[in-house]
């Protein structure tokens, strides 16, 4: 009896996803599959942050799945080894999945189906996180764009996202081996993905819903009130003024075209400043990875190939740590970093504010950055995370110039000038008043149990400056 495989990877949902539709349109039997791949050349392990929303995530799928009359599998392995087994198993004689766009995950795709082929199976994938595939939007000489801006306005001009589908009502039963018993699924909290000794988890169980329907919630609450003032209340870290789709986009609970077409229809009068800078920012993320997918080494290798000259300096451990922990003295960064360990996010403001204190006040090299955050965001993707923080350091496309070195104290008088930020994350300086806790160090009497900045901002902006003039000269 023909049946089909449904290979889920970061496309978490129900709703519209066209590979699971496509799959329930066939009728078939289904076997729908996640496999956490760990094995495959080039496939880079998730960070302890991401860990913890792919248990809650799939364990959301699953539950999902169950009640639309299917089955959540899942195996940990090679991927294409374990489709192979899957389609022996069941006899399945269709494979779906969604693409993906990284180097490694494009080379697993391209494998697989080159196999299905061979085999006469009928294999195909489909279109689900990116609203433009990077192949489609080029410019006037068929090459792929360096700058976002004329990135997005080709984007748009290209045609409106599709409209998205909904949900199936009802999926085809599960298929079933050879010898009438279900795939075997591995057990999920045997897969270790949790935090154990020590359980660090907490504060982003307090923060987060992982899965579909926590995805939907929050689109419907940005919705509801923050995206009216998005142009302003983005920069203030203060206040909830983004929408924190993030992580639910990077695991692929929600797609971007329902995201996009839900702006449209629950504010279609809206004035187009605040929609508009919305959308741009998920056409950032359509350009990472757009840079990801013709850079497959953006993660390792600088895009800007004269950056390979760059002078960076090995920061001490104190410097790394004190910047890790949030303990730089300075209290933007600090208190960002101290969101990020207790929330495993970080405001987008500050994230920059954060990464240019690194790199330009530290004079670190960005990997050291890209790493961290990696282990700690719970919305670190393959694309973005590399791309924005070569967008820091100068060495990426479309990147900040050399000479933009945010000073944290300036953006925390500006962003968060009543200091909610600060006060939330910085309870040492609590109780300074909104003028000096920018710069406790002017007032140690009152800042007690607060480090001292761990670098000078002045000559560390020389220091800075001096490097990357050097490397402009040579």
């Amino acid at each position: 009896m023909p049946s089909t495989i449904v290979w889920l990877r970061d496309d978490l949902r129900l709703d519209d996803n066209p590979a699971l539709a496509d799959a329930a349109a066939l009728g078939h039997p289904v076997t729908v599959v996640y496999i956490l791949d760990e094995e495959s050349p080039g496939v880079r392990a998730l960070g302890g942050a991401a860990k913890w929303w792919l248990h809650h995530s799939l364990a959301s799928l699953a539950a999902g799945l169950e009640a639309a009359g299917s089955r959540l599998v899942l195996r940990r392995g090679s991927a294409a080894g374990i489709i192979q087994e899957l389609t022996a198993g069941t006899g399945a004689s269709h494979l779906r999945w969604n693409r993906r766009y990284g180097g490694p995950e494009r080379s697993i795709d391209a494998g697989i189906k080159a196999w299905a082929g061979d085999e006469g199976l009928d294999a195909a994938s489909f279109q689900a996180s990116l609203m433009f595939e990077p192949w489609t939007i080029r410019t006037g000489s068929g090459g792929p764009y360096k700058v976002f801006t004329p990135f997005w306005r080709a984007c748009l001009e290209s045609g409106e996202p599709r409209m998205p589908s909904g949900a199936p009502g009802k999926l085809p039963q599960p298929a079933r081996n050879d010898d009438g018993a279900l795939p075997h699924s591995d057990d999920l909290d045997g897969w270790g993905l949790l935090p154990r000794t020590p359980d660090w988890s907490a504060g982003l169980a307090e923060a987060w819903t992982p899965g579909e329907a926590g995805a939907h919630s929050r689109l419907h609450d940005f919705l509801d009130g923050p995206v009216e003032e998005y142009g302003t209340g983005r920069d203030r870290p203060g206040v909830e003024g983004t929408s924190r789709l993030s992580p639910h986009l990077r695991f692929g609970e929600i797609s971007p075209f329902r995201v996009w077409h839900a702006l449209r229809e629950r504010l279609p009068h809206q004035a187009t400043t605040d929609v508009g800078i919305f959308r741009s920012e998920l056409g950032w993320r359509e350009f990472c990875w757009q840079l990801l997918y013709e850079n497959p080494e953006l993660a390792t290798r600088n895009y800007r190939p004269d950056f390979d000259r760059f002078e960076w300096q090995t920061p001490s451990d104190a410097e790394l740590e004190a910047w890790q922990q949030g303990r730089t003295g300075y209290p933007l960064v600090d208190a960002g970093m101290r969101q990020l360990w207790q929330t495993g996010w970080m405001h987008n403001r500050v994230r920059m504010a954060a990464a240019s204190f690194l790199v330009k006040n530290l004079l670190a090299d960005w990997r050291l950055g890209e790493a961290w955050f990696w282990d700690t965001l719970v919305d670190a993707d393959s694309a973005s995370n590399p791309a924005n923080w070569q967008w820091v350091a100068g060495s990426g496309a479309d990147a900040s110039p050399y000479f933009r070195i945010f000073n944290p104290v300036t953006q925390s008088k500006k962003f968060d000038a009543a200091a909610r930020y600060l006060r939330e994350f910085i309870p040492e300086i609590a109780g300074m008043d909104d003028k000096t806790i920018h710069e406790p160090w002017k007032s140690p009497e009152q800042a007690a149990g607060y480090p001292e900045p761990v670098v000078g901002l002045p000559e560390s902006r020389e220091r800075a400056l001096e490097t990357y003039q050097r490397l402009k000269d040579s």
